[in-house]
């Protein structure tokens, strides 16, 4: 039994589901095609899901809210020879590039923070393994129920939220919503909920929860909560998580007690795992498997109980005349300046040292720069102290809560914030 969007579908309909699809999937298992699928009930699109996964069908699940041209060049780019989008008739592409006939797959798109996103295909047995992983080394959420608030077509949403509450014999809860309210209100009325959203989104909600009220347990992922998002975040959730990985690889490590933000958590047993040894001799965090090695471009240590901790994507490191700065410590330090609402620190070239720091920061009322400096060399070394603060009404966050730093810096070179500066 699932549930979205307060819409009951029990076992036997959901079954019905997946024999229609299964049905309009024809001799396309046997030709080892690929297929994508854009649909507009989430019900239908979790009905492809599963019919992929029974009948052995490559399938790349596309968010509902992108166009036709959209979603027609993703599917393209992915390899797909078919799209059903709007009904049971799929239109014939032209796959650029062509790929050949392999293991039948889940098709995700990374998230294209530091560079084009690449279509990543995981074959349906990896996701099963990640899955009988994450339920034996997690066993905590075992008596809670899933509420999945972000896109189940993302593997966050339907792997580790959808497809791992299924296997506990839970009955999941996936909600078309990004009504912070809305979702409060949801929430209060299921027992023992599991949260899984986006960052910024989980802070959102814990900001607006009425006073005295908490939510039971929620997951983060997908970038690491800013200091002051933790502290909210923490204080208002009774169990909080924390879950690390790749597009290449699905969930790599979990964190069953969230006490600091860039703790990832242990290593999930199905993965082998190296990254550096110690906070001052980072290095990258590599996965080792029977394909290969999978590097992940993070960089970070793990603990002698190993723990797992993040320091700093590889490219986001500053690099200011051989000094290393990590933008998180700047970011972390800006944020607590009373006033400051969000910030993100990255590299702007430098005729003397290289790079030096920069950064784009919110706030409640317009703050002079300077002020923001001399704030900022009260915890920071000289050369962490950024050189240049601008003030803009918004940082470019995704909706998981990202930035491309690359993006940022790369719209700062083109002048992009000059009208803006405080």
């Amino acid at each position: 039994m699932i549930e979205i969007d307060e819409r009951v579908i029990a076992p036997t309909q959901m079954r019905d589901h997946i024999a229609g699809v299964a049905s309009l999937f024809g001799a396309v298992a046997e030709r080892g095609e690929r297929v994508a699928a854009r649909c507009q009930d989430p019900a239908e699109s979790l009905a492809f899901v599963l019919a992929a996964r029974e009948h052995g069908v490559t399938l790349l699940p596309i968010h509902p809210a992108l166009p036709d041209e959209g979603a027609r060049r993703l599917a393209e780019r992915a390899g797909c020879h078919l799209l059903f989008w709007d009904g049971p008739e799929p239109i014939r592409l032209a796959p650029t590039p062509a790929h050949p006939i392999g293991e039948a797959s889940l098709l995700q798109m990374s998230s294209g923070t530091t560079g084009e996103p690449k279509c990543i295909a995981r074959s349906w047995r990896a996701v099963g393994e990640e899955i009988e992983s994450y339920v034996s080394a997690f066993p905590e959420p075992a008596d809670m129920t899933p509420v999945v608030a972000c896109p189940i077509t993302h593997s966050y949403g339907l792997i580790c939220g959808v497809l791992v509450g299924l296997r506990r014999g839970r009955v999941p809860v996936i909600l078309d919503t990004t009504n912070p309210r809305a979702l409060i209100r949801r929430l209060t009325a299921i027992d023992r909920p599991l949260l899984y959203t986006s960052p910024a989104l989980l802070h959102t909600v814990s900001r607006l929860l009425p006073e005295g009220e908490t939510i039971h347990a929620a997951m983060t992922s997908g970038t690491v909560l800013p200091a002051p998002w933790f502290a909210q975040i923490r204080s208002r959730v009774t169990h909080l998580f924390q879950q690390y990985g790749c597009s290449e690889a699905g969930c790599i490590a979990i964190n069953p007690d969230l006490t600091a933000a860039d703790h990832m958590g242990r290593a999930l047993p199905h993965h082998r795992v190296r990254a550096g040894a110690s906070a001052e001799a980072p290095a990258e965090i590599v996965l080792e498997g029977a394909g290969g090695p999978v590097r992940t471009a993070d960089l970070g240590y793990l603990r002698e109980d190993g723990m797992l901790v993040f320091v700093s994507r590889m490219d986001d490191t500053i690099n200011v005349s051989g000094l290393n700065v990590y933008p998180g410590e700047v970011e972390d330090r800006v944020m607590a300046m009373p006033g400051i609402t969000d910030a993100v620190a990255f590299a702007r070239p430098d005729s003397f040292a290289g790079e030096r720091v920069a950064l784009l920061f919110t706030a409640e009322t317009q703050i002079d720069p300077r002020a923001l400096q001399d704030w900022a060399r009260r915890w920071l070394a000289g050369h962490q102290v950024p050189g240049e603060a601008i003030q803009v009404e918004a940082l470019p966050r995704q909706a998981n809560g990202k930035i491309s730093r690359r993006a940022v810096a790369e719209a700062y070179r083109n002048g992009a914030f000059d009208r803006v500066t405080a």
